[in-house]
């Protein structure tokens, strides 16, 4: 997979609160009391689970932020399947440093491999079908841009990053607006000709009317599965469609058969499992 690394300039502060946030008024009195300050060893981290990497960029910046020194030799770059038992990659350097930051960087590690072995599970539930399986904006405060990284790194795709680029038309905004074709009218003279409409919709009727002002995208919310098969029909291609509302691996694949464009997902951000990887000392 040709997976672009996000910029160190993104993660640094990200990874440099976090061992702040461990390290308190007197950092690691464990390691510092326990081993010789010029000890250097060589660890390994161990995927305890099978399933796919993500995150080894924040991870390597954790150690070498602790200490220069720390040298992290990835066997298995962001993006691949791992299997359990498999290294994934090898940490050498001063050894008090490595153990300071093993907390964060597995933090880090193991919850973005998480958010990526579960999008790629998903994935491959509906492979077959064209519908990309895409994220939300449900992802843990100050950390969206590498949460989406992970679900890209899973074989996903992303949808907004924030409120400024796209507009997406709710049920609220509808209700405050008075209607359909007012949000809509609003909207498009308010916006550039770059900037994309989606509009959500939850019954065929409200499709319906919709359509008719020819929007980008709408958003087929909590619809059965024989409702969106029936919206994809009316719809015809003339914009995209995207599934959302409590979609599970085990329901995506119908969701999926129905023909939609995009099936989102806001479980993949906020609440998929870590996967387990641990930080073992191992010498090579």
């Amino acid at each position: 997979m040709n997976l672009s690394p996000l910029p160190a300039i993104m993660l640094e502060p990200l990874v440099r609160a976090a061992l702040l946030e461990d390290l308190g008024r007197g950092g690691d009195l464990t390691s510092n009391a326990v081993v010789p300050k010029d000890h250097h060893t060589t660890t390994v981290l161990t995927a305890r689970q099978a399933g796919t990497v993500a995150g080894l960029d924040l991870a390597t910046l954790a150690f070498r932020l602790i200490d220069p020194d720390v040298e992290m030799t990835v066997r298995r770059a962001d993006g691949s399947e791992i299997a359990q038992g498999e290294i994934i990659a090898s940490v050498s350097g001063p050894a008090r440093a490595i153990l300071t930051a093993e907390r964060t960087a597995l933090n880090f590690l193991c919850h973005l491999s998480g958010i990526a072995t579960a999008t790629a599970s998903v994935g491959a539930a509906v492979r077959g079908h064209g519908a990309k399986i895409v994220c939300t904006r449900k992802t843990t405060p100050g950390l969206r841009a590498v949460e989406k990284y992970a679900v890209r790194a899973g074989g996903g795709s992303n949808h907004r990053f924030g409120l400024d680029d796209a507009i997406l038309i709710k049920d609220n905004h509808i209700a405050i607006a008075g209607s359909i074709r007012t949000a809509i009218e609003r909207a498009r003279s308010s916006v550039g000709h770059l900037v994309k409409i989606e509009v959500e919709v939850d019954t065929l009727t409200q499709l319906e009317e919709v359509l008719a002002l020819a929007p980008d995208a709408v958003l087929l919310d909590n619809m059965s599965v024989d409702a969106l098969r029936q919206a994809v029909a009316m719809v015809a291609g003339r914009a995209i469609t995207e599934a959302s509302g409590r979609i599970t691996e085990a329901s995506a694949p119908a969701i999926a058969a129905t023909g939609v464009d995009l099936i989102s997902i806001g479980w993949l951000t906020h609440s998929a499992p870590i996967l387990d990887i641990g930080l073992d000392y191992r010498e090579l």
